[in-house]
């Protein structure tokens, strides 16, 4: 079984650098386990790694759908693991960095498919949030499926609109048919290593990265994007930064107001990161101090690396 590293964490926490450093002392190449980094032109707001990072070590699942297109973990999976099986036939280690929850778990465990989409009943659905809401639709689920609507995000349409077609179409709750599935047959030999900051040094990254966000051009680079023919699917739409600078281009609000709830935003999203990994129990945890380097971090990741199963030691190069 093929053996990988997932380096984990909330945003801003400093995954991409430390898992470049891990990469260039294990002669590795990175899987991004993000599902905003899959988007094309969606550079500056997902923090992508610059051209030159790319140069020096392959980074794979970034920039591999347009923004008009429709995106799913399925396919996720699907570009993953061709990524892996090219890093294993090169005879590199496979490098998993991100913070997505749900592309870790599927990328790890596999996916729950359950049954196939209905399209009539797909396309009912959302017309009735775009008539009703969407708040509307996670109540209706919350009634039949409280234990899913207390994962799902009032705002996440797509995985909404799922469970509620999944329990049309069985009479059973989403969250009942996941339990029944099996997960503990691993799809990897996976090793999980997270990285995590206090929350007054998480909050100040988040807000320095957004000053460099803006500073960068998003907003050019958001206007580019709504300037496209094709236009921006609903799901790009929703990324952080791009939903509040859209919401500012449209005049909807003043870029003061956008580049707060940018900052305000992505520190709510980092604290359901943090609620999130507080339950996955297969990581290690490195705790990162203000001034902790990019080498010292990836020293005391490789101390979880050396210290793996027998015959599974990676020399460092």
């Amino acid at each position: 079984m093929v053996r990988m590293y997932f380096i984990l964490g909330c945003t801003a926490v400093g995954k991409g650098a430390v898992g470049r450093e891990l990469a260039r002392r294990l002669g590795g190449q990175i899987v991004s386990v993000d599902s905003m980094k899959v988007y094309r032109r969606m550079d500056i707001g997902t923090g992508k790694p610059s051209p030159a990072q790319r140069a020096e070590i392959p980074h794979h699942c970034i920039d591999i759908v347009e923004p008009s297109e429709p995106f799913s973990v399925a396919r996720y999976l699907e570009h993953a693991d061709r990524a892996i099986s090219q890093i294993t036939a090169a005879g590199d280690v496979v490098l998993a960095v991100g913070g997505t929850g749900l592309y870790i778990k599927a990328l790890s465990e596999g996916l729950f498919a359950g049954p196939g989409a209905d399209a009539e009943i797909r396309r009912r659905l959302e017309g009735r949030a775009a008539q009703e809401g969407l708040a509307a639709l996670h109540a209706e689920l919350a009634q039949v499926d409280p234990e899913a609507a207390g994962r799902i995000h009032p705002r996440d349409e797509k995985r909404i609109v799922r469970a509620l077609e999944v329990y049309e179409l069985t009479g059973e709750p989403i969250s009942r048919l996941q339990k029944q599935w099996d997960r503990r047959r691993k799809r990897y030999d996976c090793v999980f290593i997270g990285l995590r900051r206090s929350r007054v040094d998480s909050n100040r990254r988040i807000n320095a990265r957004v000053r460099e966000m803006i500073e960068g051009g998003l907003a050019d680079e958001v206007a580019a994007l709504l300037a496209e023919p094709a236009g921006v699917s609903g799901q790009a739409a929703q990324a952080l930064g791009y939903a509040e600078m859209i919401c500012h281009l449209r005049g909807q609000c003043s870029l003061e107001q956008a580049v707060e709830r940018i900052k305000v935003n992505t520190r709510r999203f980092a604290k359901r990161q943090r609620t999130w990994f507080r339950r996955f129990r297969e990581a290690r945890w490195i705790d990162l101090t203000e001034d902790a380097g990019v080498e010292a971090v990836a020293e005391a990741a490789m101390e979880y690396i050396d210290a793996g199963p027998p015959g599974r030691y990676h020399e460092r190069r």
